[in-house]
This record gives structure tokens, C-alpha cells and sequence, in this order.
């Protein structure tokens, strides 16, 4: 991993390939950049890949602070421009509203986003237990709870095991401060405008996780969606073959 100060805060990332458009791969809640590991390899081949550490995360710098999705979106920003990364294609894992928030407010930096079973407007009972997890991770009981979750509701049946024993592992382990942070701002965050305001061609692939695409379409009438096929909310990992090569047609039309 290669590392960047940012106003005394390590951000780490790994690098690879040549080509453009460049990609900018950025993982979901709790996570780190090998959740994107078959992206990586893939593109790779073809175009200049970057997988990242958010602040918070992974081999990234932990500080004592608010995570907020306005200061992901901040930090991404200045990691492009740092690296020269010019017109990214920005991948974007779970909470999509990290690509959303930085296409709004740096209008000029992306040529696309793309967004990975990101759930955008759920139903009423989702939630509520969204909430309901917000409070049990700010309990001390906060790894059983999130371990609980996870594996009981993202995961399909036929999900491999050892792989979804070695992302749990690596979810609980990130400080309580950063998990509680993280989720809190990220249910406070209102998509409404940013989804509006985005004029880059928009690519959603949805898996596990509830979306209401026909609201998406009206805020947002270029974006393009996709389904994945027996796949849990890591579609990128569990069938990488699908992903890729929808992302791959995407990247054709953009």
C-alpha cells in the first residue's frame, strides 16, 4: 500500500495499470479496498486502476473524529488531484452517496459514477432498521451487534463461508468511534439534491439491498441499472464475472 498525507492524516491506496479513463474503486460501510480486489485485477488491464483506504479504514489513519459523507467525498477529491487522476470513472460500494456527494459539489472531476447496491430511498421498515442498528452500535455489545447483522442479512445461503467469516472479521475490528460515525452520518445524509445534481452518466447495479430506481430515475433521468444474479450485497466479490462485465458495457457507452 502507498500512502498520502492529507493535513496529517495518512490515507493509503493501491495503484495499478495504465489507461484511461482512470478508475477510482471506494469500498462501503466498515470496509477497506480489498472489497473491490476482483475490480482491481480486472481493470487493471486496461485502464489505471486506484483502490482505496477511506480515512478511518483499512491501512488509512483512524483519527478521533466525525466521519461524515461530505468529508469521505472531500478526502477522494484531493486523493484525485494529488494522484492526477483525470476524469475518473468512480466505483462506489454500498454507500453510494460518497460518489453522489462528490459529483455534486466537484462537477468538473468525474467523467462517471458507478454504484454498487447502494440503497437509495428503502421503504419505511428499512429504515427503521437502519436505526435499529445505529443504536446497537452504540452500545458496548457493538461487534456482536454488527457481527449479528451482517451475517444474518447481507450474505445469501449459498455465500462462501470462509470469505464471509474473513469480512466479518475485519468489520467488527474497526474502532467503535468509526462504525458508530460512519453509519450515523451516513442515515442523516439526505440524497435528494446530490442525486439531482448529478450530470455524469450514472451506472446502479443492484443485489441485495432495496432501491427505489423508479424515484432514482426521476431525480437522475441518465442513470443506467443493472441486476445482479445470486449474489448477496457483495455482488463485486461473489460474482465478480457479472459486475465487471457490466461495468466493462458501461464504460463502452460512456
Amino acid at each position: 500500500m502507498q500512502t498520502l498525507n492529507c493535513d496529517g492524516v495518512k490515507l493509503a491506496y493501491r495503484e495499478a495499470g495504465r489507461g484511461a479513463p482512470p478508475l477510482l474503486l471506494v469500498h462501503g460501510f466498515c470496509g477497506n479496498h480489498t472489497h473491490l480486489a476482483p475490480q482491481f485485477d480486472y481493470f487493471r488491464g486496461n485502464h489505471r486502476v486506484v483502490a482505496v483506504d477511506r480515512r478511518g479504514h483499512g491501512h488509512s489513519d483512524k483519527p478521533n473524529q466525525a466521519y461524515t459523507i461530505e468529508g469521505f467525498a472531500d478526502d477522494l477529491a484531493w486523493l484525485c488531484h494529488q494522484l492526477g487522476l483525470y476524469k475518473p470513472v468512480i466505483v462506489v460500494h454500498s454507500m453510494g452517496v460518497i460518489g453522489l456527494d462528490l459529483a455534486a459539489r466537484f462537477p468538473e472531476l468525474p467523467a462517471a459514477l458507478v454504484l454498487l447496491d447502494a440503497p437509495f430511498f428503502p421503504p419505511p421498515e428499512v429504515l427503521t432498521g437502519f436505526q435499529q442498528l445505529l443504536d446497537g452500535l452504540r452500545s458496548p455489545t457493538y461487534r456482536a451487534v454488527l457481527r449479528q447483522t451482517v451475517g444474518n442479512l447481507i450474505f445469501v445461503s449459498t455465500a462462501n463461508q470462509p470469505r464471509k467469516a474473513d469480512l466479518i472479521r475485519a468489520m467488527v475490528e474497526l474502532p467503535q468511534q468509526v462504525i458508530v460515525s460512519s453509519w450515523e452520518n451516513f442515515l442523516t445524509y439526505n440524497p435528494e439534491l446530490t442525486v439531482a445534481e448529478c450530470r455524469v452518466p450514472l451506472l446502479h447495479l443492484s443485489s441485495a439491498f432495496p432501491a427505489n430506481l423508479t424515484r432514482l430515475r426521476e431525480l437522475c433521468p441518465q442513470v443506467v441499472t443493472g441486476q445482479t444474479v445470486g449474489a448477496g450485497h457483495f455482488p463485486q466479490l461473489e460474482v465478480p464475472e457479472q459486475v465487471n462485465a457490466m461495468i466493462d458495457r458501461f464504460l463502452a457507452l460512456v
